[in-house]
């Protein structure tokens, strides 16, 4: 299925994203949910996707981490089944996500699904990401506020909440609704009904992480830089002063790495594109499906499409070109293909026109080998040679 916003995106992005929350009425055209509370139970039990189970018993919290053997603790009431990264291992949930990419790629986190029964859910709390929220199958009743400081304590160890604050939204959300909630708004959902939500969520890189991660990637590749030099210095009578010119001076040095563009975007092109979730990917390479050369070929002439793997970032960066970063890893690009590259990046899935403008020569197509028998994309049907 093919999901759709049924809301005017310009809007939407010039008066609300990152500034209010807002209810988005039907903001899904048709909404069907694109999975069931049995399947998302089946995904909570596998050790390599992050779930938890939230119950609550008056002010009484529990938090619990998957994987799960069993859902015992998943009662009728007052119960909540939340797991990460889903649309990492459902095609169907990664299609949903699909839906928002009106809003660039490495800014998405993932999409989480949760199942309540009546009167569950995980309490009022504030998040430093935006999210989408989007109602399956039943309803859920929200209350959303303007951003503020509120004081925040956790019920359980595996629990942060936020304390009272004032509704600017108060609604019960009914299958295909989406309400849109920005960083740092307090919000809190229950069940009306046993309910199915998705949560589309964009995370924001803060400064902190930035410099820890691009310090990580100098170490990692070695990056030469320039040393502090201070020739003519005058005598000094004040041993332990660091004098405010050379506090100047060590703060150019350090800008100057961060105002290196080739360092800063290559850096930015890693960082941006890692998963923090895992993926259900089949890696060819060494295997005796390991796509060749006569293959590509044949998939190509035959029509085939060409589909990313659910989760998977692909990036690129206008200050870096002829560069693709997948997965953390930089791919070259030759200049003859770099519009196939692009496209690949911008869409889930290349169909076979564009695909037949690329049948060039083999030796152009070495990165697109490489990336197929990683498993980051693959042909969807059967190649005949």
């Amino acid at each position: 299925m093919q999901y759709q916003v049924a809301f005017n995106i310009e809007d939407f992005m010039a008066n609300y994203w990152q500034q209010q929350p807002c209810l988005l009425k039907q903001g899904m055209q048709a909404f069907i949910d694109p999975l069931s509370a049995e399947e998302l139970a089946g995904l909570a039990m596998e050790p390599e996707i992050q779930s938890r189970l939230v119950t609550s018993r008056g002010q009484q919290w529990q938090a619990e981490l998957g994987p799960f053997e069993n859902f015992d603790l998943l009662g009728d009431s007052h119960s909540s089944l939340l797991v990460q990264g889903v649309d990492h291992w459902h095609p169907e949930v990664a299609k949903l996500a699909e839906a928002f990419q009106f809003i660039p790629n490495w800014r998405f986190d993932d999409v989480m699904v949760s199942y309540s029964t009546p009167e569950g859910g995980v309490g009022p709390h504030i998040d430093q990401y935006c999210v989408f929220i989007i109602q399956g199958e039943g309803r859920r009743h929200w209350r959303v506020g303007k951003k503020q400081m509120l004081k925040e304590f956790a019920p359980h160890a595996k629990l942060k909440h936020c304390g009272a604050f004032d509704a600017e939204i108060d609604v019960i959300l009914e299958p295909g609704d989406v309400l849109y909630i920005p960083p740092g708004c307090p919000h809190e959902g229950y069940a009306v009904e046993p309910a199915i939500n998705y949560s589309i969520g964009f995370r924001a890189p803060n400064a902190k992480d930035l410099l820890s991660g691009f310090a990580d990637y100098l170490l990692r590749h070695d990056v030469s830089s320039k040393r502090f030099a201070d020739p003519k210095r005058s005598a000094t009578q004040e041993f332990g002063r660091i004098a405010e010119n050379d506090s100047l001076a060590l703060n150019k040095l350090m800008l100057g790495l961060l105002n290196s563009p080739e360092a800063t975007a290559q850096f930015l092109g890693e960082h941006l594109s890692e998963n923090a979730h895992s993926s259900d990917i089949v890696v060819l390479s060494g295997s005796e499906d390991e796509l060749n050369y006569s293959e590509l070929h044949a998939c190509m002439e035959q029509g085939i499409a060409l589909t990313r793997c659910a989760g998977i970032k692909a990036l690129y960066l206008d200050v870096l070109p002829y560069q693709i970063f997948v997965d953390g890893q930089a791919y070259a690009i030759p200049n003859c293909s770099w519009a196939l590259a692009k496209t690949m990046c911008d869409k889930s899935v290349v169909d076979s026109y564009s695909l037949r403008a690329f049948d060039e020569d083999n030796k152009q197509l070495d990165w697109l080998i490489d990336l197929v028998n990683a498993g980051y994309w693959y042909f969807d049907g059967q190649c005949d040679e």
